[in-house]
This record gives structure tokens, C-alpha cells and sequence, in this order.
């Protein structure tokens, strides 16, 4: 599996899912400006990994 840095569509997807504080709301559609913002993408990103699983879970 190949990743791409600048594929923004979980962020996209991840904004629907559920409501952000708009700090968050702000990073996921701005993106990172310093190493703060990266680790907080990056706990963002494996909260939206948890609610696909539990999301496709429930769809099964």
C-alpha cells in the first residue's frame, strides 16, 4: 500500500464523521504548520482509523 502525503481525503471523511473543536476542525482543513500540528494530526488520524473500523464493523 502506497501512501500519499498529500491526500487530504480522510480529512474530508474524518470532518464528517463527527464534530471537531475548531482547532481541529481548522488543522484538518489548513494542514500542518509546525510539530504540534503534526502530532495532533497524527492523533486525529488514528481516531479516524478506530471509527472506519467500528463503522465498517456495524455495516457488516
Amino acid at each position: 500500500m502506497t501512501n500519499k502525503w498529500n491526500d487530504k481525503s480522510w480529512q474530508r471523511d474524518f470532518l464528517n464523521m463527527k464534530s471537531h473543536s475548531p482547532s481541529d476542525a481548522k488543522l484538518l482543513m489548513g494542514g500542518v504548520k509546525g510539530l504540534k500540528d503534526a502530532w495532533r494530526l497524527g492523533v486525529l488520524h488514528v481516531e479516524y482509523e478506530r471509527l472506519k473500523r467500528k463503522q465498517m464493523q456495524q455495516d457488516q
